[in-house]
């Protein structure tokens, strides 16, 4: 069985490998796991998880950072989606044996948090933005590439998991020089980034506590990424019985 792992930035990259992969690209960083980095957003996501399975990927994960929809989730914690709900609030369940045995596999080791995950296509900056979110879907937690990758994952009929570690707890407004600073693929310029720093100083204490949340979010896809091959080893010897509905 072949990993296949969709990632969005190269921060979360760097909590599997140290290989470097241009954007839009896939590489193998073991025998079974084979990573894409495909850049913020859904459409990227999409080309990334179709790229995967061209590939010969039989299993898709959706990987990296997300925020939190839930105020008992904090940074760093870690939450492993049971379903999920797209922008135009259709539910897809996820009732996969692989599910409950990585679910199984990483409370061994870390607290993990299971519920909805909300899609998005732009960032969600305000606090009263996500609490909203939450509101109207009932979901613990966003982002905006996993139901894309659980989309081409229920197409090919293949196992699917989102794997995602907070960044910003619901109450967390993220400071504007992270709008202000994105290109048109939702990439952070660290030009443009300092450029409005310079000229807002006042943001800097708001940007310095959310590199804190960011690190304790990677921090913990490490932990999780040493359990990749024992997560991989479910049904090896057997055909698995997949099950991702909508």
């Amino acid at each position: 069985m072949i990993i296949g792992i969709v990632v969005a930035l190269p921060e979360e990259l760097g909590t599997l490998t140290s290989k470097n992969i241009d954007k839009g690209r896939c590489v193998f960083i073991s025998d079974k796991v084979l990573v894409a980095y495909s850049g913020a957003g859904p459409v990227n996501a999409q080309t990334a998880a179709e790229l995967l399975v061209s590939r010969g990927a039989t299993r898709l994960i959706s990987w990296g950072c997300a925020a939190a929809l839930d105020a008992s989730l904090k940074p760093g914690d870690l939450t492993l989606a049971d379903s999920l709900i797209d922008a135009d609030q259709v539910r897809i369940d996820i009732t996969s044996g692989w599910h409950s045995h990585a679910r199984n596999t990483l409370s061994a080791h870390v607290a993990v948090y299971t519920g909805c995950l909300a899609e998005s296509h732009q960032i969600v900056s305000s606090g009263k933005d996500k609490k909203q979110l939450h509101a109207k879907t009932g979901a613990i937690v966003l982002d905006m590439e996993s139901v894309a990758v659980a989309k081409i994952a229920r197409q090919h009929t293949l196992p699917f998991l989102a794997i995602r570690a907070i960044v910003d707890p619901v109450n967390m407004s993220l400071p504007r020089a992270i709008n202000r600073s994105l290109n048109d693929q939702g990439d952070v310029v660290l030009s443009k980034l300092l450029i409005f720093l310079a000229l807002h100083p006042i943001e800097l204490p708001g940007l310095i506590k959310l590199g804190l949340h960011f690190n304790a979010a990677k921090n913990k896809l490490k932990l999780v990424a040493q359990q990749l091959d024992i997560i991989n080893s479910f049904g090896q010897s057997s055909i698995i019985a997949q099950s991702l509905h909508e």
